[in-house]
């Protein structure tokens, strides 16, 4: 597994060990529990759960559960799925037990189910689950990686967003990423991105953050067609996505292909206009990507120049944050450069 390291760049006797932005943990809300909905239940199954929850027969109360999961019939399996994906919602210590019970190869088995609630249900508890740190392991070394992804392929939308967000809690273990990229998540979370809602594009672009550190990921996200969807994302100020579309960019921009397909795309006015109008969190995560686009590359700088990056640009190197300032004045320098139609670019 090749996972990218910060791209290292000196210019002018400036050394830029991270053209990526620091910040970036603040642009992504992590998948903390399930945000869906309560459950259907019967009013005396939710009351005998509760009070299990608040007792000390929690752990009674569990072992019957996955008991359930491995012998009950379908609508068992669904009041047992969405007991234990309660009682694993809040509290690191019910996830522990939970997992120590062994539920987790039981609700990795609903996954597969035809039943798509039953699967929904599976794939929350599951995501519940997979918050305590010390559950991923076992939660990934039990099968669930392919499960999940085919339950991102045929799920409910629900089901879709959680189980993006487990692959995601899972991707924080890098020996992950690799399986998950090669188990076809990739293509799956940028048509999530694309085509999902608010939530599920918020969920999509958390995890391909993190799935593409690794190499691999990166080629394979940009072959499944990312960067259409990204740009059109960063184009649009009211979609609320524009800093997480960019972060998932600036991590891709590493490899040639995602340069290529960024201008092909016509990513370069979309960046230039961000850096002229967008918040300073924004304009810095678009320079950084300029920077590495017309880095080694003629062609590249004469078509930033082209769309009118410098005023903003200088703009930016007077009023922006420290990193902005710095960065912005590298690019500007860059852009000013001797223009030659004869000089070979390199992507």
């Amino acid at each position: 597994m090749e996972t990218e390291k910060p791209t290292n760049f000196s210019y002018m006797g400036r050394n830029f060990s991270d053209l990526s932005i620091d910040d970036s943990s603040s642009a992504f809300s992590d998948c903390n529990s399930d945000r869906s909905g309560e459950f259907q239940t019967a009013s005396s199954q939710s009351r005998r759960f509760l009070i299990a929850c608040a007792s000390d027969n929690s752990d009674d109360l569990i072992r019957q559960l996955v008991g359930v999961l491995e012998s009950g019939s379908i609508e068992e399996q669904k009041q047992a799925a969405m007991e234990i994906r309660l009682l694993a919602k809040n509290t690191s210590e019910n996830r522990l037990k939970i997992a120590k019970s062994g539920a987790i190869r039981p609700l990795i088995s609903l996954l597969s189910s035809s039943d798509l609630q039953l699967q929904e249900y599976g794939v929350t508890a599951i995501l519940n689950l997979s918050l305590c740190d010390e559950n991923k392991e076992l939660i990934a070394s039990s099968g669930a990686i392919k499960p999940l992804v085919r339950a991102l392929k045929t799920g409910t939308s629900t089901a879709k967003e959680n189980a993006a967000c487990a692959l995601l809690r899972l991707s924080q273990m890098e020996e992950n990423k690799v399986a998950i990229g090669r188990s076809g998540a990739l293509p799956l979370l940028v048509n999530l991105l694309e085509n999902g809602g608010i939530r599920g594009k918020k969920d999509a672009s958390t995890a391909l953050y993190s799935l593409c550190s690794v190499k691999e990921n990166k080629i394979r996200a940009v072959q499944a067609g990312i960067m259409k969807p990204l740009v059109e994302l960063m184009a649009d100020f009211g979609s609320n996505m524009v800093d997480k579309s960019a972060y998932v960019l600036s991590v891709l921009v590493s490899v040639p292909e995602a340069r290529t397909a960024l201008v092909e795309e016509g990513g370069i006015p979309v960046l230039v206009e961000i850096v002229e109008v967008g918040s300073q969190r924004q304009k810095e995560i678009s320079v950084a990507i300029l920077l590495q686009l017309c880095e080694n590359n003629a062609v590249h700088r004469n078509m930033v120049a082209r769309e009118g990056a410098i005023p903003p640009l200088v703009a930016l190197s007077q009023s922006g944050t420290k990193r902005a300032k710095q960065k912005a004045e590298t690019l500007t320098e860059l852009l000013r450069q001797p223009r030659s139609g004869n000089v070979a670019a390199r992507a």
